[in-house]
């Protein structure tokens, strides 16, 4: 079950047509990021870990490729050297962050279920910050309602955004309103594992919402503006029939080509009932009093 149809290895050979295979395999992560001071979770849930090998290569990563073989090894040539982050929008003073300054924020794992809108999922620990410790970092202004998050753009590094027919109108922009940017459980990720992220799950830096579909948690952030008017996000504009600004998980809305009421885990042999905001209903339900969920989907 996919999003859009898979594209076969010829994106590959695209890139490296256009030189990107020369680059070092081994400049993948910001050498300051070797080692992450965190601390554990107790996953006093219990929940079942799933193996790092699947979280590594059962990807979704278009700016590389569709086909998720493809895309782990496109993903062995990025690199992340002298990554910034653009702080933009309505807030008192506009700035550039490198991934020092995200490192003096407190680094916690948090281990969350990971739920695709294509209806498999798995369980994983990742290692960041909560999201609301940069909003109160920051001199947002009044009138700030939503925060849009943009992945980098560099036909050199990506492999899709050199095709020339690109699956997606690149740059890839994911938004949430600021009431669920604050909440406790949004994190921006910087490692799984207990290791800094790798390529293929959106190094150096990316947002992870544990109650929306994973297409929401954006991966490679080089902005975060913050905007009074509600962003008009990558998929919602790509298919606004399938694809909703919220994305929050609910097993009562099926994708109109697919049910999203049971999920494949990823290693596993049966399906299994999808729960309403991917289990993490009695944290989030309260975001969303009043709103009708089949609308805003």
């Amino acid at each position: 079950m996919k999003i859009t149809p898979e594209k076969l290895f010829e994106k590959r050979r695209e890139f490296i047509k256009l030189g990107a295979g020369s680059l070092l395999a081994t400049s993948l992560i910001n050498t300051k990021l070797e080692a992450l001071n965190f601390i554990a979770d107790d996953n006093k849930n219990e929940l079942k870990i799933s193996p790092e090998e699947a979280a590594t290569t059962y990807i979704n990563f278009y700016e590389f490729s569709t086909n998720k073989r493809a895309a782990v090894e496109l993903a062995k040539s990025f690199h992340t050297r002298d990554w910034k982050v653009e702080i933009k929008g309505l807030v008192k003073e506009e700035k550039t962050l490198n991934m020092d300054d995200f490192l003096k924020f407190k680094l916690e794992e948090r281990i969350y279920r990971l739920r695709c809108v294509e209806a498999w999922s798995m369980v994983i620990p990742w290692i960041g910050f909560e999201l609301r410790a940069l909003i109160e970092s920051l001199d947002v202004l009044p009138e700030a309602k939503y925060i849009k998050f943009t992945t980098l753009f560099d036909k050199s590094r990506f492999a899709d955004q050199a095709s020339n027919f690109p699956v997606l109108d690149y740059p890839y922009v994911e938004a949430l309103r600021l009431d669920e940017a604050m909440h406790p459980l949004t994190i921006l990720a910087v490692g799984m594992y207990k290791k800094p992220l790798g390529a293929t799950n959106g190094a150096p830096i990316r947002l992870v919402v544990p109650w929306k579909y994973g297409f929401k948690s954006i991966k490679s952030i080089v902005k975060i503006e913050f905007t009074k008017e509600q962003p008009k996000t990558t998929w919602e504009l790509y298919n606004p029939k399938e694809y909703g600004f919220y994305s929050n998980v609910n097993p009562q809305v099926s994708h109109p080509r697919w049910s999203q009421a049971e999920e494949r885990v990823i290693g596993e042999f049966f399906t299994r009932k999808t729960e309403l905001f991917n289990g993490y209903e009695k944290e989030v339900a309260h975001l969303y009093e009043g709103m009708d969920l089949r609308k805003y989907f």
